[in-house]
């Protein structure tokens, strides 16, 4: 069923009521990370092992992504400032309880690489933001894996 959410802006980030913050070094420089996060939408499923499909949608100011286990969201992208930051938020997803969603990666310099700092912000029911809160562990495994196995497509 479509749930279709709260348009939110980047102060969300800040502001949402549920805030999972995790961060990770890679040694690839931001212009080179941001461009996989921005340019190459459907390689995000290559590098992400949780997304399924991922697709540029509306001339690239949005996106469609599916997840493993059925997940779904239809994105729209309100942050793109090469090398530093690429955020986007949810319009309509398929995860019920949901009200509003963004996410943040923020890249910075770090050494010869990057610092990547990926924020997911929410607002939902009370069983909604308890199940995402529970999941946070898996959510930081996900980015973890995510960055790793970006870094290593970088560097070919």
């Amino acid at each position: 069923m479509a749930n279709h959410l709260r348009p939110v802006g980047l102060d969300f980030i800040d502001t949402a009521p549920v805030r999972l913050i995790f961060a990770q070094e890679m040694s690839a420089a931001p212009d080179a990370v941001f461009h996989a996060l921005n340019d190459d939408v459907p390689g995000w499923a290559e590098w992400f092992a949780a997304v399924t499909r991922a697709e540029s949608i509306d001339d690239g100011a949005g996106r469609d992504i599916r997840l493993k286990g059925g997940g779904h969201f239809r994105e729209t992208v309100i942050a793109a400032k090469e090398a530093e930051v690429y955020a986007y938020r949810v319009d309509v997803t398929n995860a019920p309880g949901a009200r509003a969603m963004a996410e943040e990666w923020r890249l910075i310099p770090s050494g010869g690489g990057t610092r990547v700092q990926w924020t997911f912000a929410v607002e939902g029911n009370a069983v909604f933001r308890g199940v995402v809160r529970m999941a946070r562990p898996g959510l930081g495994r996900a980015f973890k894996g995510a960055v790793i196995a970006l870094d290593r497509r970088l560097k070919r």
